[in-house]
Formats: structure tokens, sequence, C-alpha cells
């Protein structure tokens, strides 16, 4: 339970950033959307940061159902714990975006209606999320005390080089679709950002089984 409760909060939490800085850069840009996005990123990056080395003493502080898989997948986690990261990762993440709303005066849930479709969008999600398992397992295997830097550092280059704005986390993504703000998400393009996040961090995961075998660590 100690587990799954920090995988919860920490979801939430970062949930949170995400929507609350994407509120509050969008009221105070003026319209401005890279001013806005320039917030949201370095809010979320700096977050990242902390909640990693918060949580992941206690549950390694995934936060992201695909990294759950990919860790299941190595033998780093037992599967039958997969499940309950898995609901309560999600369930985090609608609770991180009903706080963010509530804190901005806004409806605790609203539909998006903003449009992320076409394949280039989910080719994004594919290399945020391939790039992200990319970090993360190459970083655990060779500078584990580095990981929750990396992973925030990539996160903020990926808002930006990336034409999907780097959500790379099916939670994430299905939360955001429940938030109408600068942050969100039409329902109707999550699946396919679910399925190219899925794809990559399988791609990325797959790879790394071969570029750093079982048992073999790598010279920092």
């Amino acid at each position: 339970m100690r587990k799954l409760t920090a995988e919860a909060l920490g979801t939430a939490l970062l949930l949170a950033a995400v929507v609350g800085s994407g509120i509050m850069g969008d009221r105070l840009s003026q319209g401005n959307m890279a001013v806005a996005l320039l917030a949201n990123t370095l809010a979320t990056g700096a977050t990242l940061v902390a909640l990693i080395l918060t949580f992941g003493p206690i549950s390694g502080s995934h936060l992201n159902p695909v990294v759950t898989l990919a860790d299941a997948s190595f033998g780093h986690l037992p599967w039958r714990e997969v499940p309950g990261y898995l609901v309560a990762q999600i369930m985090g993440a609608l609770v991180g975006v009903a706080a963010a709303h509530i804190m901005f005066g806004l409806p605790v849930y609203s539909v998006s209606h903003h449009t992320r479709s076409g394949f280039s969008q989910a080719f994004s999600e594919f290399i945020a999320t391939f790039g992200l398992l990319a970090v993360i397992w190459g970083c655990s295997r060779t500078r584990p005390a580095s990981v929750a830097y990396a992973v925030a550092a990539y996160i903020t280059g990926a808002y930006w080089f990336t034409a999907s704005t780097s959500f790379a986390n099916p939670a994430v993504t299905i939360a955001r679709s429940l938030s109408d703000t600068f942050a969100g998400i039409a329902p109707s393009d999550a699946p396919a950002f679910i399925a190219a996040q899925l794809l990559g961090a399988s791609a990325a995961s797959v790879l790394f089984r071969w570029l750093i075998p079982k048992g073999e660590q790598c010279r920092a």
C-alpha cells in the first residue's frame, strides 16, 4: 500500500503541475503561446526532479504506466504488482487534474477540445516515449543517481522538440483529456497517443535489452 500510495500521490502532483502551470502560463502570457509553453515546460521539469527524488525510494517513482510495464518486463517489478501500479497512476492523474482545476476556479473536470490529431502527433509521441525509456534504462544502468535529473531534462527538451509537446505517459494522456485547458487533449485523439506511447516504450525496452544485457553494468 505504501508503494501504491506513493505512485498515486506522485502522479497526482505531477498532473497538478502540468495542468496548473499550463493554466497559469496561459492566463499570464496574454496570448503568447511560446511564453505559455515555456512556463509549462519549466514547471513540469522542475516538479519531475522533486517528485522522482521524493518517491523513488518508496515505489521507484514510475508515475507512468509504460515505465511500470517496462520495469516488469525487465524483471525489476513483480507482474502481480503491475495492476495496482497502473490503477494508482491513473487515479492519481485524475485527482491531480481535479486539484489543478479547483485551484484555478474551474470545473472539476471538463472534456478537452484541444485537437492533437494526425500522424505527426502520434509519431511525436512514439519518439517522446522511446527517448524517455532510453534515458531511464541507460541512466539506471550506468548512473542511477542521475535518473531524476536526466528524466526531467529530457522531458523539458522534448516539450519543445516534439510536435505533441511530449505527453509520453498514458495516465497523463487520459487525465489531460478531461482538462479543457492549455494542457488538454481531445478524448478522440487520446487512443492514438496511448498506442504510440506503448510502441515507443516497447521499442526502447527491446533495444536496451540488447545494448545492456540483463545483469551487465556499463562503466559510467
